[in-house]
C-alpha cells in the first residue's frame, strides 16, 4: 500500500525519515516482479531477438521470472494460485477489448503465443497488480479494520468488473461504483508497518493512490509498447488522466479479491 504523509511519532524527525526509508525497502520488495516486468518490456525493444518474436520473449521472459520468485520462495505458492485467477480475468478481458468491434487497444506485432488476437503474456499486467498486493499484504504485515461484510464486497467487485464490459453497450457507472465503494470502505482502515510501530490510512485513500502510481506504470509499458491505444498509433503520448479511473477501479477489484480469499483462507484454518 502506498503510504499517506503521517506525522512523525515520538523519536521526531530522524525516526520519520527512517520509517519512510523502510517503508520505501518494502514497497520496493513487493514490486519485485512488476519491476523486473519493465526491465523485460525495455530489453525486449532493445535485444536483437533474431527469429523469435517480441511477444514470445517477454512471455518466456516473465515465466522465468515467475519460476525464479517461486523457486527462491520470495513468492509462495499459494500467492501464485492467487495470481492465476487475475490471468484468467486479465485474459477474459482482453479478449473483449482488442475485439474489432470494441478496439479499446490492440497489439499490432505477431507472435506465436498469441491467443484470440491476445499475447500470453499480457495475462502477467494483470498479475502483476495482485502479485504486489499479496507481496505488500505479506511484507507490511498488513491489518484491515472496518471492512465490509462478504454480501457488500462481492457484489461491488462483481459489479467492477461487468461494468468494463457493459460501458461499451450500456451508461458507464463507473463514477457510481467508486461512490459506492466510498460508502462501502468508509470505516475500514488499512494499518501496515514500515518498522515496528502500526501506521494506518483510510482505504479509500490507499485505491486512489494505486490506482494513480499502476497509471504511471501503464504510461511506462505503453512507451516500451507493451500495448498500443489508438490515439498512440502514430508514437508514444501520455495516457488520458481519464484512465485513473478505470485502474483504480482494478485496483479495488484486484484487493477485494485478494483479501476475502485471505480471510476465506483465515476462517478454514480457524475451523480446521
Amino acid at each position: 500500500m502506498s503510504q499517506v504523509a503521517a506525522l512523525p511519532a515520538p523519536g521526531g524527525f530522524a525516526r520519520f525519515c527512517r520509517e519512510f526509508w523502510w517503508f520505501g525497502l518494502k514497497e520496493a520488495r513487493a514490486c519485485i516482479f512488476a519491476g523486473s516486468f519493465f526491465v523485460v518490456l525495455a530489453l525486449s525493444t532493445k535485444l536483437p531477438l533474431g527469429p523469435l518474436p517480441r511477444y514470445d520473449f517477454i512471455l518466456l521472459a516473465a515465466l522465468l521470472i515467475q519460476g525464479l520468485l517461486i523457486a527462491t520462495r520470495l513468492e509462495s505458492w499459494d500467492e501464485v494460485k492467487t495470481i492465476s485467477l487475475f490471468h484468467l480475468l486479465g485474459f477474459a478481458l482482453e479478449v473483449f477489448k482488442t475485439h474489432p468491434a470494441i478496439g479499446s487497444w490492440h497489439y499490432p506485432e505477431f507472435a506465436y503465443s498469441k491467443v484470440l488476437g491476445v499475447p500470453l503474456y499480457s495475462g502477467f499486467m494483470y498479475a502483476a497488480v495482485a502479485s504486489y498486493m499479496a507481496q505488500a499484504w505479506r511484507i507490511m504485515d498488513l491489518r484491515l479494520t472496518g471492512y465490509p461484510s462478504y454480501w457488500l464486497s462481492l457484489p461491488l467487485c462483481g459489479a467492477i468488473y461487468l461494468n468494463f464490459f457493459t460501458h461499451h453497450f450500456l451508461p458507464d457507472l463507473r463514477w457510481l461504483l467508486i461512490g459506492a465503494t466510498v460508502l462501502v470502505f468508509a470505516r475500514t482502515r488499512v494499518y501496515f508497518h514500515p518498522l515496528a510501530t502500526p501506521r494506518w490510512m483510510p482505504m479509500p485513500i490507499a485505491f486512489v493512490l494505486i490506482g494513480f502510481f499502476v497509471w504511471l506504470a501503464e504510461n511506462i509499458a505503453t512507451f516500451f509498447r507493451a500495448w498500443q491505444y489508438p490515439e498512440q498509433a502514430a508514437g508514444w503520448t501520455l495516457v488520458h488522466w481519464g484512465k485513473i479511473s478505470s485502474w483504480g477501479l482494478l485496483v479495488i477489484l484486484s484487493f477485494i479479491v485478494i483479501a476475502d480469499l485471505k480471510h476465506l483462507k483465515a476462517r478454514r484454518a480457524k475451523s480446521g
